[in-house]
Formats: structure tokens, C-alpha cells, sequence
């Protein structure tokens, strides 16, 4: 977990004290890891492999929003309430990582100030990231209503 994109630069209490919550998994390709409106009650750094994020757009089903790939987080919708996802995300390619705890996350920053201002600020570029992707995504698919949805991808 140390050498992971979204740990670098933490301090070594706070990596530890955050491996604490987390899992080493393994999710094989086609698994959906959470969809969209379900109970957001875990997130994951990605090691190996890739995971789509898709959004359901009524008439044309999922649309794959994002990929993710090594050194990736998937899932932020566990920060704040009502704790459900805002997309769903789909393994594409075999992952291996490490599967965090939410409830147990949640409660290590609220404990600790200094865990919840650094914690808070990288999960805060996550999600500026995700909306802005998200909102390129759409505006490709409205933009060209004719064209299928993985023309883009």
C-alpha cells in the first residue's frame, strides 16, 4: 500500500494507521464491484488490472464514464452521506489491491483532524477528477446522439 499513487507522501503514521482498514482482494474480470445507488460502504486502491465506471443514462443504458487503472482509487461516495454510490463500477480486467473499510475509515477521520484534512484533501481531487470526467463523457454522447456509446471509449 506504501508504493500506491494515493499514499505517496502520507506519513508513515497515517499509512499505518490506514492499512489497518484495509484488505488484500482479488476481483476477476466482469465482477461489478458496486452499482450505481447501492450502500457505498467500501473503496479500493488498484494494484493490477482496470475497472470501468459507468453511470446509468436512461434510454441508453450503463455508459462507461471512466477507466481506472494501477494506482487508481474506485470509490469516494463513502465519504459523505447518504453513503451510496453515485456510479457503479465493473471490473474490466482481472484486479488485485487492497479493499478498504469505509465505516472504519470514516471514523479514523473523524478521530484525528490531521488524518482527516490529508485524507479529505486526496479524496477531494478524486472526485474533482471523476465529475469532470464524468461531465466530458456526457457531453461526448450528447453531442453525438447517433454514434454508440464505445465509438468514444
Amino acid at each position: 500500500m506504501s508504493t500506491h499513487d494515493f499514499t505517496a507522501g502520507l506519513p508513515a503514521d497515517i499509512t499505518g494507521r490506514l492499512a489497518d482498514h484495509g484488505r488484500p482482494v482479488f476481483r476477476a474480470s466482469r465482477t461489478r464491484l458496486f452499482a450505481a445507488g447501492s450502500p457505498a460502504d467500501r473503496f479500493w486502491l488498484i494494484n493490477t488490472g482496470r475497472v470501468a465506471l459507468d453511470l446509468p443514462v436512461r434510454g441508453r443504458g450503463d455508459i462507461v464514464i471512466e477507466r481506472l487503472g494501477p494506482g487508481s482509487v474506485v470509490g469516494w461516495s463513502w465519504l459523505l452521506p447518504p453513503y451510496r454510490w453515485r456510479f457503479g463500477a465493473v471490473v474490466t480486467e482481472d484486479v488485485r489491491g487492497v479493499e478498504f473499510d469505509a465505516r472504519a475509515v470514516r471514523a479514523l477521520i473523524a478521530a484525528d483532524p490531521a488524518v482527516g484534512r490529508d485524507l479529505n484533501a486526496r479524496f477531494l481531487a478524486i472526485l474533482a477528477d471523476r465529475l469532470q470526467a464524468a461531465r466530458n463523457r456526457l457531453a461526448e454522447l450528447y453531442s453525438y446522439p447517433d454514434v454508440p456509446p464505445h465509438v468514444f471509449l
